[in-house]
């Protein structure tokens, strides 16, 4: 078992995998360095794993890409992907300059040799290098050992043995290296702040990382297995990516979150759903502060646009919009949403997320009934909570404070709900009819 000497967190589950695989199975007089920063003048390399052998230093860069992945010049062509730039080149690069640093601290790990290795570690990678300039320094998880275990790599003029070198070394890195402290960055995303989440699921604040300074983004990043087999992957796959289906459905509307872009991290243990950033807290931290009207219209603005292009939400409640400081409200939370006809569904996962106090009682126990009438029904839950300060039940769903299309929003028969676009014109029509009385009480009452 080799030993773990520091480091900071690893960042995806291949790097864990990586690390975890080491340490359970390479020799223990080996020791390992993980997530650290190498600083080059006022650039810094990020290293995902440093690696001492009897024989070398090696630099490590973990991918979890898969499939085939094709090579040509300096750039790796994985399939349903965009290229990138050759790992190996940019980690050949890294080990130099980690190189060269060691050397300024000690001249004798002039004879150290510093090697620098790509682990691939999907079961299903294969790289394609028709030039064999990378395969040399690519190896995938079974392969990792034997190639670090490799005294032929090390080249000449450089000791097969660096065990008497071990102490100065591990000197000069802790001089030079330090635990990483970058922010996550998910593709061109770069995290600001982590909001909340739980386990399958969290949220960021980001910015364009190219355009520091410019407007945030929310990121959803969503937990996956990327060791399960195909048929399950795929199936998870298309639940996670529900909420983008479903919002490319939906045309921009300033009462529904827009979503900007959908990836997943290169080993797919991870997908990021790229969001607006409504800058605003959840209803639910505003249920009993007297919430205006225009927030149950705007909600039901939002939901009358979903419903208009075939978006049922199914799982409506005051954690699924956001209220902005000048009182905007924002529909979001599309995650078990229903986007009209598909080969597949969604529904049988609704059961572990919702509320009951928001499900019509035609749903109770069908999820698979959800409908836009049942959609209406958590909305008129919602605005009754907000005008009352209280859940409604079949002995209070009445009173002054209750418009009478809050109460047909409530109906038990979903026939007899009105649409979303009904329930808002109601409501409008309601709040004209009060201006104008005040209007006309201010004329009798006079100057």
């Amino acid at each position: 078992m080799a030993e773990i000497v520091g480091g900071g967190r690893p960042v995806n589950d291949a790097e864990r995998r990586v690390i975890t695989y080491l340490r359970d199975h390479a020799p223990a007089e080996w020791l390992l360095l993980h997530n650290v920063e190498v600083p080059r003048g006022e650039d810094v390399f990020e290293v995902d794993l440093l690696v001492l052998t009897g024989h070398a230093l090696v630099v490590v860069d973990v991918k979890g890409t898969r499939g085939r992945i094709e090579v040509s010049g300096s750039r790796w062509f994985p399939p349903r992907r965009e290229a990138y730039g050759s790992p190996v080149t940019k980690l050949r690069g890294t080990a130099r300059a980690l190189k060269g640093l060691l050397v300024s601290k000690a001249t004798q790990l002039e004879r150290v040799y510093v090697d620098s290795l790509v682990v691939l570690t999907s079961p299903d990678a294969k790289l394609i290098d028709p030039a064999g300039r990378d395969v040399v320094n690519v190896t995938d998880l079974p392969g990792l050992i034997p190639t670090l275990s490799d005294v032929t790599r090390v080249r000449r003029g450089c000791s097969p043995d660096i065990r008497p070198y071990l102490t100065a070394i591990l000197d000069a890195l802790n001089q030079t290296v330090r635990r990483s402290t970058a922010p996550p960055r998910f593709g061109n995303w770069e995290v600001e702040e982590q909001l909340g989440g739980d386990a399958k699921v969290t949220e960021y604040r980001a910015f364009n990382a190219t355009l520091p300074g410019s407007e945030t983004v929310l990121l959803r990043v969503y937990q996956a297995d990327p060791l399960a087999d195909h048929q399950w992957r795929a199936a998870e796959r298309q639940r996670i990516a529900n909420a983008y289906q479903t919002l490319t459905r939906i045309p921009p509307h300033p009462c529904v979150v827009r979503s900007r872009d959908f990836f997943a991290i290169d080993d797919e243990s991870r997908f990021v759903l790229v969001l607006d950033d409504v800058h605003g807290e959840t209803l639910q931290l505003s249920l009993g502060r007297g919430v205006r009207l225009s927030v149950i219209q705007d909600l039901l603005r939002g939901l009358a646009h979903a419903h208009a292009h075939g978006v049922i939400h199914r799982a409506l409640t005051p954690a699924c919009v956001l209220v902005t400081d000048d009182g905007h409200a924002v529909l979001t939370g599309f995650d078990y949403a229903k986007p009209g006809p598909r080969d597949f569904t969604v529904a049988h996962e609704l059961s572990n997320v919702l509320d009951a106090h928001y499900v019509a009682p035609e749903c109770q126990d069908r999820s698979d009934r959800m409908s836009a009438a049942s959609d209406v029904y958590a909305a008129g839950v919602i605005a009754y909570q907000l005008l009352t300060g209280q859940l409604p039940t079949s002995a209070d769903a009445h009173g002054p404070d209750v418009p009478e299309v809050v109460q047909r929003m409530l109906d038990h028969s979903p026939a007899k709900r009105p649409t979303a676009a009904e329930s808002l014109e109601a409501l409008q029509g309601m709040q004209q009819v009060s201006r104008l009385r005040r209007l006309v009480r201010r004329i009798v009452s006079g100057p």
